[in-house]
């Protein structure tokens, strides 16, 4: 069946629905794996650090990966297409891997860091096998260049809308499937296997309904060193690459959030109102960036968003943190900006890859979009790197008693590093020179 024989809005409708799924179950390991290996698996201090360890080189190690699994997608030849089959045969493994990450064995702890180690290790590599190629699918399915925005708007929205369910939700799952009073090893498990099946069936949705383009250029049959040379080539691709990973303090609020609010308001519950005022952002601009993006460019849809955010969080930083109300109005409006920046970062890299295939005849989807995750991690992986220097320069641990130096400097962290992050980034989009306003 071709993509003609597929209506646009059962193709976006699964394709938003799939992501919707990923993004739960990506949700439930990156927010509370740390919060079960500590209070549910008995992973002492010293333990943490080996973890910290292991989190960290899996990371860099699936950064690395993810252009070389672009590669091996577009050198795929199946009747399925080149990226739908990892769609496939990759939603079972993230499913069960995840639910082992919540499943570490009452033993030593040697062994119980032996067999976290390996599960996210293998973890890392199945989700960015399903993830590299959803992305390249959204850019192949989707011809038109007004519609595939859209889609990218609301697969953004609905992947933050799947952040708030999953934060909010997956205690009281894990304490329903405790069958007691308190939450206990067993419920976190239960629930992180149930609700990573569920999230996951959802996701091949992508596999079943969507169909990739039909096109003349080349796609298939290329080698790795071939691939990689159009990449290079792919100046736009690189200037949306170079002013992501520069603008890194979008993601620090996320990285050093909780422990900010702990130290400047003594409750970490806290963090839910500053969680929640980020996500109402981020959907609310996702659903209005492709509405945005009829009447501006998309260059200058996000150098204006990050001089906005710039200015915001300078704002919040003399604003100060005393008033938590006001501290949530900027944090709501920041959300704004980094729901703008992440729709039109995936859609600068799919115009990109139309582009290439009109100048060289090379239809490079899996490798281009590989990119995205790519830099989605060195970001996130700056984030927390910048934060923890702010956290050793104050010398905040558990236990200490917190100044008003300490406070002040970890606020700098979140604001004004972002502030100057945001700035900075807006100059290599200057130098993109794809496209204008979506007027169809």
């Amino acid at each position: 069946m071709s993509i003609a024989a597929l209506s646009t809005r059962k193709q976006s409708l699964s394709i938003v629905t799939a992501g919707f799924g990923q993004n739960f179950v990506l949700t439930t390991v990156s927010t509370f794996m740390l919060v079960y290996l500590l209070q549910y698996a008995g992973i002492s201090t010293a333990g943490m650090a080996v973890v910290t360890l292991i989190i960290t080189a899996a990371k860099i190690t699936d950064a690395i990966l993810d252009p070389v699994m672009g590669g091996i997608i577009d050198m795929t030849r199946t009747r399925w297409g080149k990226l739908r089959p990892y769609i496939l045969f990759s939603a079972l493994p993230v499913a069960v891997l995840s639910g082992l990450l919540f499943s570490v064995p009452d033993t030593e702890e040697p062994l119980k860091l032996l067999y976290f180690g390996i599960c996210y290790v293998l973890w890392g590599l199945a989700y960015t096998v399903c993830d590299v190629p959803f992305w390249g699918l959204i850019g192949s399915a989707f011809t038109d260049p007004t519609a595939r925005t859209k889609v990218i708007g609301n697969v953004r929205a609905f992947g933050a809308i799947a952040l708030g369910v999953s934060t909010l939700g997956m205690p009281w799952i894990a304490r329903f499937f405790s069958f007691g009073e308190e939450t206990t090893s067993q419920g976190w498990s239960i629930a992180a296997f149930v609700t990573s099946l569920f999230g996951m069936t959802l996701f091949l949705l992508a596999f079943f309904n969507t169909r990739e383009r039909q096109t003349e250029a080349v796609s298939t049959g290329l080698s790795m060193r071939q691939l990689f040379s159009t990449l290079v080539k792919n100046t736009p691709l690189l200037m949306v690459l170079l002013g992501s990973v520069l603008g890194f303090g979008r993601f620090i609020v996320q990285a050093g959030g909780a422990v900010f609010v702990v130290i400047a308001y003594g409750d970490e519950g806290t963090f839910t109102l500053v969680g929640a005022a980020i996500i109402a952002g981020m959907v609310l601009s996702s659903f209005a960036t492709p509405l945005l993006l009829k009447l501006v460019s998309a260059k200058n849809l996000v150098v204006g968003s990050s001089v906005v955010a710039a200015g915001l969080y300078l704002g919040m930083y003399f604003a100060g943190f005393e008033n938590l109300v006001v501290i949530l109005v900027f944090i709501f409006l920041t959300g704004l900006t980094l729901g703008i920046f992440l729709v039109v970062q995936a859609t600068m890299i799919a115009d990109s890859v139309d582009d290439v295939e009109r100048r060289l005849g090379v239809r490079n989807d899996g490798i281009s979009f590989a990119t995205l995750t790519f830099v989605s991690k060195i970001m996130n992986a700056l984030a927390v790197l910048v934060f923890g220097i702010f956290i050793v320069a104050t010398g905040y641990e558990n236990g200490v008693t917190i100044t008003s130096g300490m406070q002040d400097t970890i606020f700098a962290s979140i604001t004004l590093v972002p502030a100057i992050s945001c700035l900075i980034s807006a100059l290599p989009f200057l130098f993109y020179r794809l496209g204008g306003p979506r007027t169809r």
